[in-house]
């Protein structure tokens, strides 16, 4: 677990909220990895972002979990990270590609590779994430997949 310490220097900080970001990405966005939840969120997390969902980890767990059901080779990349030391806060742009195999927004499956786009934001204290906000480009997914507005 990286833990970060507030009387620390910056660039100590900055190190790792940049490793405990990458390793976020890494193993939860490119492998599915649900079991890193418990392991980098802490037990009072919140997601503001939680699309109907309960705002907590188990609510972020299952938002993961159904993503990868209908997208089972989803992978994204980190395009810009970017790290304000001060407040312990994270901010991650990225892309994303996955091939549309299971029902995704009441779509059934396509068989299309669509590409996702986003940016979530990470607060960070004690070594584990407590707060997310994360948006991506449903619009642009949907159109992908066929669906006209």
């Amino acid at each position: 677990m990286v833990t970060v310490d507030p009387a620390g220097d910056a660039a100590g900080t900055r190190d790792q909220l940049k490793a405990l970001a990458s390793r976020w990405m890494e193993q939860l966005w490119q492998q599915g990895n649900l079991k890193v939840v418990d392991e980098l969120h802490a037990p009072g997390f919140v997601d503001h972002s939680p699309a109907g969902r309960a705002p907590d980890r188990e609510g972020f767990k299952a938002g993961v979990a159904e993503l990868y059901a209908a997208f089972p080779d989803f992978y994204a990349v980190t395009e810009r990270l970017v790290i304000d030391a001060p407040s312990h806060g994270v901010a991650i742009r990225w892309t994303a590609v996955g091939t549309h195999e299971g029902v995704f927004m009441g779509v059934p499956p396509s068989g299309e590779r669509v590409t996702f786009e986003g940016i979530d934001i990470l607060l960070i204290e004690g070594g584990l994430i407590v707060e997310r906000w994360g948006e991506w480009d449903g619009i642009s997914v949907l159109k992908q997949l066929g669906v006209r507005s």
